[in-house]
């Protein structure tokens, strides 16, 4: 088996419950974003662009689809000799009656003998649901020159946001001094991105510990970087400059999308140099009726349009009746609104139907509506 420098994990197994019904039976990376990619697509996409050609992708709930989504890996060009995206669930454990993963550390020490099979210098983990673009092979090149035990990804977020997420405190060097797991009062506002470079062997002997420790959570943030803090081991902060969402929430699913509307969007999806990498739909091109009208707004292929659209994004296969109005929302494949209909802030999940004369959400909404289920309209 030819030896990786580098190999990566990408922990896919979280249950997504704040997506709510988006995630009832799809896992939360296989959710769909952007008009016709799915959020696992960017740290799979950001892999191959980086040159990491072996990935294990760690599912758990309503993983089917995702599965057999990532499954193959020709999508991201990983379907070649040594190269490969392996779908890796969590093992029985018929002692614990679990078949579950514990924690995020945990998900990795369940994995060892997969990861030894390739012999790597270096571990690469990363979040599953987070949309960014991040070139890996830069981040590695700080962790080899820094002689770093662990290199941290994370990103300026402001000060009232920080108590929201894991912080690293640092000196002016990078170095890390110290990790505040959603901090009250934060001393720093530099976030982690939940996205890791351990040096292997080290790691590997820290978790297997953990495994054994009854008081671990069997988590990254918890215990095991804590534990290499505590082990005066060398910890460097990796600042990353650029888009990075979180899309935990309904309301960040819709703004994520609403993002690309921007013309100024940082993360350019049109970027020739870093294509995110999807699945690739036969389908019709985009119809626009002659009674239309669109003003700022991002089609997918395959949408019919003869009702008026305003600030949205329309994701494959979309439907827009005579005489209804989309304003504010993202509308996800297959979503139909029919004439006459009103949808308004707020986010139409895969193949709902919103019926005549309908009328969904509200311009004046706190937080974004999810449409889950066909709407009735009139008859």
């Amino acid at each position: 088996m030819k030896q990786n420098t580098m190999l990566a994990m990408i922990l896919a197994g979280g249950r997504g419950s704040r997506l709510h019904d988006l995630t009832n039976k799809v896992a939360k990376p296989a959710v769909s974003y952007g008009g016709k990619y799915r959020i696992v697509d960017f740290p799979l996409s950001n892999c191959a662009n980086s040159g990491i050609d072996v990935i294990g992708v760690l599912t758990q709930y309503e993983s089917v689809l995702l599965n057999s989504y990532v499954a193959a890996g020709r999508r991201w060009g990983l379907d070649a000799k040594d190269s490969g995206v392996y779908v890796l669930p969590p093992r029985e454990k018929a002692d614990a009656n679990l078949d579950v993963y514990r924690g995020t550390a945990d998900a990795i020490s369940q994995n060892i003998d997969f990861i030894d099979t390739y012999s790597p210098e270096y571990l690469l983990v990363l979040s599953g649901d987070h949309i960014y673009k991040m070139n890996y092979a830069k981040m590695l090149a700080e962790h080899k020159a820094n002689n770093a035990d662990a290199t941290i990804a994370v990103i300026e977020v402001p000060f009232k946001e920080a108590s929201r997420f894991g912080i690293m405190n640092t000196d002016e060097e990078g170095h890390i001094l110290e990790f505040e797991e959603k901090p009250e009062h934060p001393k720093s506002n530099l976030a982690s991105m939940g996205i890791y470079i351990f040096t292997w062997k080290p790691l590997r002997k820290l978790l297997v510990a953990d495994m054994k420790n009854p008081d671990s959570n069997h988590d990254f943030g918890k215990d095991i970087i804590p534990q290499l803090l505590a082990d005066h081991k060398t910890l460097y902060a990796y600042k990353f400059k650029g888009y990075w969402k979180d899309v935990g929430t309904i309301d960040s699913l819709w703004e994520a999308n609403m993002d690309l509307l921007d013309t100024n969007n940082e993360l350019d999806l049109n970027d020739p140099t870093w294509k995110i990498y999807t699945e690739d739909v036969t389908t019709l091109p985009h119809y626009v009726g002659p009674e239309a009208s669109i003003k700022r707004a991002f089609i997918t292929q395959g949408c019919i349009i003869e009702g008026e659209v305003k600030n949205s994004v329309l994701f494959t296969g979309v439907e827009v009746g005579e005489g209804a109005r989309v304003i504010d929302s993202v509308l996800m494949p297959g979503a139909k609104v029919e004439a006459g209909a009103v949808v308004q802030r707020a986010l139409v999940a895969d193949g709902v139907k919103i019926g005549r004369e309908a009328v969904v959400g509200s311009a004046n909404s706190e937080h974004i509506e999810l449409v889950a289920k066909r709407v009735k309209g009139v008859e």
